[in-house]
């Protein structure tokens, strides 16, 4: 009898752990019931294989980050391997800073061999490879597969998805695969319109017109590649494979030639859309090109990308080592830019940067603030008679200012004596592999002892009736006959004295048209 106190106390504390409980009022009677709560996004399974991407990967996977979707519904699966620089360590501090941000996190490295027994470079896809590739491909279809993923989305690893909505814009499109297309600085995608019987590629008049942009849309073609989506969801999915090759595949033995007869055998229709701008992918290299070649190649993908976009930012989550950039042995490399162009000079800096080119800044003369008095102190006097040869005008105030600004630089390398300069304008936009080609370029010309006064570097070429004489052992050098544009230019020291020397101020007109003059190739 003794127990029952303790018992009764026992009882009254579990009983009082409900005292304080409450229900929801019930509704009124009459009252319109409780709405539903919207469908979660689709599940997400986004695969990364990456090779000796470490210039590429910041960027591809700062592009990943920035898309608009729930990263508690994607999940990241990443393979690294036969790598000689450190993709494997950016992988793995990316994956460790951002585990816990996505549903799921599975990655493969694989540290050695460096290299393919049978490869001649890192660029060369021997057929060791393309089974290895393949195999990596399968493993995350099924991981994909096994995880009950509603979508898998490859993305390589020099890929860059600059459209935040590509992912949602894609699973809009419901197709069970459908690719975004990718620009390239050349009629390079990410898709096929045309196949041959044995699986090559085949041209066909459609490709420029997608590609271009001249037809807008979503298109069935017979091939997609290195960013693509597939709805895990459609039934005919299940089919399909990237390793083994089916029984009775004959293609080239090529992952993506074998994923897309896999397609066709299952039934499936592949698309690519064109509907927006997605992203950009770099045109492939040779295989005997080599790793800086590739890493050239990519830079050019992220300064062309600059010329209609904002930069394309690298991961927040990985640390970026700084560049190192150089005057490309010149003395002093001057960029032109008028002030009041902010834009122009961000975009500049930051191509310049990524090219790793040093320059100074020129603060342009601005045409549009020069007043008659400034003219008169500074002793300018138009050319008599000049008219613009296309537009029959007199010479305009920002031509003044352009010719200004110029000058103010010729007067700068002849007061510190520069022997070897370069001249940009903040507009310019620059060709592949710029720097190596134009440091090659000039190291030819001193090993030839060329005496020479003023090179074009990009210029409009406006006499094309008869061919430039080539300057003798250099190549891609002529004697140049009239041309307009002084985007870019090198001037030596006795250049610049000889510029200055014919006191243009006098005789004024535009500089496009005052430096054939000096090299005596204006038609006038």
């Amino acid at each position: 009898m003794a127990a029952l106190p303790a018992l009764r106390l026992l009882l009254c504390c579990l009983l009082g752990a409900r005292s304080g409980a409450s229900f929801p009022a019930e509704p009124p009677e009459g009252s319109a019931p409780l709405p539903e709560s919207p469908l979660q996004k689709p599940t997400v399974f986004i695969a990364i294989l990456a090779r000796n991407a470490a210039h590429a990967l910041p960027h591809c996977l700062g592009g990943l980050e920035r898309l608009r979707y729930p990263k508690s519904r994607l999940a990241i699966w990443a393979a690294t391997d036969h790598n000689v620089d450190n993709t494997t360590e950016i992988l793995r501090e990316w994956l460790k800073n951002v585990q816990k941000l996505y549903h799921y996190v599975e990655w493969r490295p694989m540290e050695e061999p460096q290299s393919y027994p049978d490869e001649i470079g890192p660029k060369h896809w021997p057929s060791s490879r393309f089974t290895h590739v393949m195999k990596l491909r399968q493993a995350a279809l099924r991981t994909a597969r096994e995880k009950w993923s509603d979508y898998i989305m490859f993305v390589d690893a020099d890929n860059l998805l600059t459209n935040p909505e590509t992912l949602n814009l894609m699973i809009a499109e419901n197709k069970t695969v459908v690719a975004p297309m990718l620009e390239s600085r050349s009629l390079y995608s990410n898709f096929w319109c045309g196949i041959t019987p044995q699986g090559y590629y085949r041209k066909t008049p459609d490709y420029a017109l997608i590609r271009e942009w001249k037809r807008l849309g979503c298109f069935a073609v017979p091939m997609v590649h290195s960013t693509f989506l597939i709805d895990l969801r459609k039934e005919a999915s299940d089919k399909l494979m990237f390793y083994p090759p089916q029984q009775d595949y004959t293609w080239t033995f090529d992952d993506i030639i074998v994923f897309a007869f896999s397609n066709r055998q299952a039934g499936i229709q592949m698309y690519i859309c064109n509907r927006e701008r997605y992203g950009f992918l770099p045109v492939p290299l040779k295989f005997h090109q080599t790793l800086q070649e590739d890493v050239e190649n990519f830079v050019h993908v992220t300064i062309e990308a600059m010329i209609d976009h904002p930069p394309v930012e690298p991961s927040q989550y990985i640390s970026i080592p700084p560049k190192h950039p150089d005057k490309m042995g010149f003395d002093e490399i001057f960029m032109i830019n008028l002030k009041r162009r902010k834009d122009r000079r961000d975009r500049m800096l930051r191509t310049l940067y990524e090219q790793e080119i040093a320059v100074k800044i020129v603060e342009a003369v601005d045409g549009k603030a020069l007043n008659t008095s400034q003219l008169k102190a500074l002793n300018i006097d138009m050319l008599p008679g000049y008219q613009d040869p296309y537009s029959s005008r007199p010479l305009t105030r920002g031509e003044i200012g352009c010719f200004l600004s110029h000058y103010s630089i010729w007067k700068e390398v002849v007061n510190r004596e520069l022997e070897k300069t370069l001249v940009i304008e903040d507009d310019v936009r620059f060709e592949h592999q710029f720097k190596r080609k134009l440091m090659k370029l000039m190291d030819d010309i001193e090993q030839v002892q060329l005496d020479w006064e003023l090179i074009y570097i990009g210029r409009k070429r406006m006499q094309v009736q008869r061919p430039e004489k080539a300057v003798p052992n250099v190549m891609n050098l002529v004697e140049a006959d009239y041309s307009y544009w002084t985007l870019g230019y090198a001037i030596s020291f006795e250049g610049a004295q000889k510029l200055i020397g014919a006191e243009p101020f006098s005789k004024m007109l535009p500089v496009d048209e005052f430096l054939p003059i000096m090299y005596n190739k204006h038609p006038v």
